[in-house]
């Protein structure tokens, strides 16, 4: 059952709390303001770029400051192409063939950019959850065991928390979007491309959550074991030892 969204700023202290201070997640929007702009469009993988976002700087990113082909299909800036098939089966070796590549995007079910810009804003910026599509964690191990955790929590679907083939970008933005647009309640694991590691910490995975999963997960936070279970407890001693 979905409840009735508490503003950012209270669910970061609610996180903060349970996770013992953890890296706060970016919430993901398309929106029309773009003063967010990097000065220079980012070259290669813009996941990278979110750093700045991380660090309490909100990032937009349009169809220019993108530069990868990938990225701007998954964003919804661009559209797909046999190039991209080719590149990703024959160059990257990632899928077999490149049909494989293109069955996997078209089932996607992609869909236009709505507005000229996307972007993305720590969650402790922000000051409404309006527009939202969802919420990106970027976790370290210990932190992911409480996020799927979390996520399994209320039911058991066996693809509640779901691992797909894909960039970062496909895994952390286009899945999640499209999820939210279906009212969807799968959670996402990211970050597992190859190439997206080496412009994120080797000891940091993605966990993304669909606006509309996220409504019903609120209301769990504190009544699951992240409100203080014996064995939470112990391991949230050692995430706050390691920030």
């Amino acid at each position: 059952m979905s409840h009735p969204l508490m503003q950012p700023a209270e669910f970061a202290r609610l996180f903060t709390d349970a996770f013992a201070g953890a890296e706060l997640p970016l919430l993901l929007s398309y929106t029309d303001n773009g003063a967010d702009l990097p000065a220079e469009p980012v070259r290669g993988c813009f996941i990278k770029a979110l750093r700045s976002a991380r660090d309490g700087r909100p990032l937009a990113l349009d169809a220019k400051s993108i530069t990868c082909p990938g990225g701007l299909v998954y964003t919804g800036f661009g559209q797909h192409s046999p190039r991209i098939e080719d590149f990703v089966s024959r160059v990257e070796r990632y899928k077999r063939t490149p049909e494989q590549v293109r069955e996997f995007v078209d089932n996607l079910g992609l869909e236009p950019a709505p507005k000229p810009y996307i972007r993305f804003a720590r969650l402790d910026t922000a000051e409404t959850f309006e527009n939202v599509e969802g919420l990106l964690f970027f976790a370290t191990p210990d932190v992911l065991s409480g996020l799927v955790g979390w996520a399994l929590y209320d039911g058991n679907a066996p693809d509640a928390v779901s691992v797909p083939w894909g960039s970062g970008c496909s895994s952390l933005v286009a899945q999640t979007v499209a999820e939210n647009r279906r009212n969807g309640n799968r959670c996402f694991l990211g970050l597992f491309d190859i190439s997206v590691r080496p412009v994120v910490e080797e000891n940091v995975l993605g966990f993304s959550i669909p606006l509309s999963r996220f409504r019903v997960m609120a209301g769990t936070m504190q009544e699951c074991f992240l409100g203080g279970a014996h064995a939470w407890t112990k391991l949230r001693e050692r995430i706050a030892a390691a920030n």
